[in-house]
């Protein structure tokens, strides 16, 4: 009779990242109110991540600056340091390639790590979590919580629902205790479930993680059907699963290596902006930072999404939608007036807080088919000596007209990685 060894993994996840290495760097702030966030004149200005102190006077991340300097008049505030953040998350990889092998990305402060194999070495699960933190913390200064389990999502929602609020920074969910401690946690708790879609389950009667797993996947399947569309299969099914802690997923170290599926870029504006023309020249800003990354890396794509998020902020509303191409392509004018179209045909006259521009279905780019109605070469040349020259000086060494406006972002964006200052 064949034995099937249970996994062990963990989920590593860093305490308020960016505040914690502001911390780390500058001990005259141990202990003071601290916060990340961007240029408080600025829409940017909005808090990125927030240290435990500030948290205490009710700072939270993603609030505007304004609003938690009226909590708490003494924060410290610092402008982001992307680079640095980086170089630190990336060193703390290589503390956790100590204890294993299989160390997967999944954000710039998570960590998926499968221990199955570390136990002869470190110790149990608890010990390799303990040994894990005290490391990270002297090396960088930076405090670890830890969720351990025996996949993926259990061991995601171990962290995120116990491990954040536990004085150790550790928890063990067993999946035999899934039914007994997951269950009973609210919908809007489960990994995979923002606001908009909690509002979805609850109306259609789901208001716990329970309430998801005990249905049958095939009902589930037909409640979203009715209300998303028969499109929506794939999504019951993911909810479902991870309602019922069902995850097969290996760690993988090398997702950041694999083949990408989407190349975007997403543009929080500095006020809210009204006219066409202001619209126009952030999606051709957004078409062109996607279409450069795309020629870049080797791709072209043929489906085009535009992503809108309108004010208020409080409670944004929005779009997002996509449009196929009749080829694969990675021209910035085909691109743009692709995006163009999507958003005219769905905006709906708000004040406009954010846009994004995707491009999808990617493949190689020789793989590009040539028209007989366009002179591809020329385009594609000019377009390539533009990205050398981008590459060797920096992206304002040239600029559109267009960005020179007041509505134009592109300057400023050069400033930046991911959005924030470098």
């Amino acid at each position: 009779m064949t034995k099937t060894t249970e996994r062990t993994i963990i989920l590593a996840d860093c305490q308020s990242f960016y505040a914690s290495v502001e911390k780390a760097s500058y001990p005259e702030y141990k202990n003071k109110p601290l916060v990340v966030a961007g240029d408080p004149a600025r829409r940017s200005g909005i808090i990125l991540a927030a240290c435990p102190m500030a948290k205490s006077f009710g700072v939270s991340t993603a609030e505007r600056l304004g609003e938690a300097l009226k909590k708490c008049p003494e924060l410290v505030i610092v402008r982001p340091r992307m680079k640095h953040y980086i170089d630190v998350s990336l060193a703390i990889t290589d503390i956790y390639k100590e204890y294993t092998d299989l160390v997967e990305v999944f954000s710039i402060d998570e960590q998926f790590l499968d221990i199955s194999g570390s136990f002869k070495i470190f110790g149990d699960s608890l010990s390799v979590a303990r040994e894990i933190q005290k490391k990270v913390l002297l090396q960088t200064g930076v405090w670890v919580r830890i969720g351990i389990s025996s996949n993926k999502i259990l061991a995601k929602s171990a962290t995120d629902i116990w491990a954040k609020k536990n004085k150790s920074g550790i928890f063990t969910l067993p999946k035999t205790k899934v039914e007994q401690l997951l269950w009973p946690q609210p919908v809007n708790k489960m990994f995979g479930v923002g606001s908009r879609m909690s509002s979805h389950f609850e109306r259609l009667g789901m208001t716990t993680i329970g309430d998801i797993a005990r249905m049958s996947l095939s009902e589930l399947k037909t409640k979203f059907r009715a209300r998303f569309g028969k499109q929506s299969d794939i999504q019951a099914e993911v909810m479902w699963k991870t309602a019922n802690g069902l995850d097969e997923s290996p760690v993988t170290p090398h997702t950041l290596s694999s083949p990408q599926k989407s190349i975007s870029h997403m543009m929080t504006l500095p006020q809210d902006y009204l006219e066409p023309n202001e619209v126009d020249t952030i999606l051709l800003e957004l078409s062109e930072e996607v279409c450069r990354d795309s020629r870049r890396k080797g791709y072209m794509g043929s489906v085009v999404t535009v992503s809108c998020t309108c004010s208020r902020y409080e409670a944004p509303t929005g779009f997002s939608r996509q449009m196929k191409l009749p080829d694969p392509t990675n021209n910035t004018n085909k691109v743009y007036n692709a995006a163009k179209k999507i958003f005219y045909n769905f905006w709906n006259g708000m004040p406009i807080r954010r846009l994004g521009v995707t491009l999808s279905g990617l493949v190689d780019n020789q793989t590009y088919q040539l028209s007989f109605f366009e002179d591809h070469e020329r385009i594609r040349s000019l377009e390539e000596a533009t990205d050398k020259i981008k590459e060797r000086y920096g992206s304002a060494a040239i600029v559109r007209a267009s960005s020179l406006t007041h509505a134009g972002q592109a300057l400023e964006r050069s400033l930046k990685i991911g959005g924030h200052y470098k």
